[in-house]
């Protein structure tokens, strides 16, 4: 199978645990990048396994600060890198690109639909004015364990922006 197509697989499965129970496990990030650098190092010799290895490390990159921000889930970010693997560092980065605009798209929908949307922006100026006068950390209820806020499973924007990388390939 072709690692574009592994990594539709994985983004799928990722897709479809993210929206059942709001965690991407590990056994799949995990488990598809060590056999996406496995597989890269087997057919490359040691340029495919920098490609394998490159891809994960530009993943896990692009969505980490986010992560330590408190803006997204460990499991988005392993999901990234493990993407990442399959495909590569410029691959990967331009999958990261178009999963942060899905994700945009996505995340407005889901406040409008919950009718959090007004609420949604003034936490994004908040969010603005505590980074303004404190620097870039995460803000005190203004994170994932902000229970009232709706919540998006950011697997389905990975996977958008997966499709949107092949598709423009």
């Amino acid at each position: 199978m072709q690692p574009a197509h592994m990594a539709l697989v994985v983004a799928s499965l990722a897709c479809v645990s993210d929206l059942r129970t709001r965690r991407i496990p590990n056994a799949l990030t995990f488990g598809s990048a060590i056999a996406a650098i496995a597989a890269h190092g087997a057919i490359g010799g040691a340029d495919g396994l920098m490609t394998g290895a490159g891809g994960w490390l530009v993943g896990i990159a692009l969505f980490f600060p986010l992560f330590a921000l408190g803006g997204m889930g460990a499991g988005d970010v392993k999901l990234l890198g493990a993407i990442g693997a399959w495909l590569g560092p410029l691959a990967v980065f331009h999958v990261g690109i178009y999963s942060s605009m899905a994700g945009g798209v996505l995340a407005v929908a889901v406040a409008l639909k919950a009718g959090y949307l007004r609420q949604a922006f003034r936490n994004l100026w908040g969010l603005a004015c505590y980074w303004m006068t404190t620097g870039l950390k995460p803000a005190p209820g203004l994170t994932l364990e902000d229970e009232h806020a709706p919540k998006l499973a950011y697997a389905v924007p990975v996977f958008t922006g997966l499709l949107v990388t092949l598709w423009l390939k």
